[in-house]
Order: C-alpha cells, then sequence, then structure tokens
C-alpha cells in the first residue's frame, strides 16, 4: 500500500511540476515529507489521508482555473 501511496504523489508531483519541497510544505507542512517518503521513511495514516485530501483539493482547483480560462 505505501508503494501505490508514493506512486501517487510522484505521479501528481510529474502532473503538475510542483517541487517535491513545496507539494510536502502546502501538503502537511513538512517540505522533507516526499524526500522521506521516498526514503521508505514510516508515516501515519492520517497523513496519508491529508495528503490525498490536498492532492483532491489541488486538482479541482486546476479544473476550475481551466475553465474559467475556457469560458474567457
Amino acid at each position: 500500500m505505501a508503494n501505490n501511496f508514493r506512486d501517487e504523489v510522484e505521479e501528481f508531483l510529474s502532473r503538475t511540476g510542483m517541487s517535491a519541497y513545496r507539494f510536502g510544505w502546502l501538503a502537511v507542512r513538512n517540505g522533507r515529507f516526499v524526500e522521506r517518503l521516498r526514503a521508505g521513511r514510516r508515516f501515519w495514516p492520517e497523513t496519508e489521508v491529508e495528503v490525498k485530501a490536498f492532492m483532491r483539493m489541488a486538482d479541482k482547483e486546476k479544473q476550475k482555473t481551466q475553465q474559467k480560462a475556457g469560458a474567457a
């Protein structure tokens, strides 16, 4: 399960072009979160929930922005 979560984070970073540090800071106020995730360090299940919620919110915000740009 942890590898799947790491893959989700990596895909998000690749798709958005966001830096690992910025992602960690915005998602969980820890700029080294992705570095530690990549190293196989342990994380709390609550952290996974928080990170996934951040990724969903960021995707929704991007969709809103694209819709506004398309409507203009």
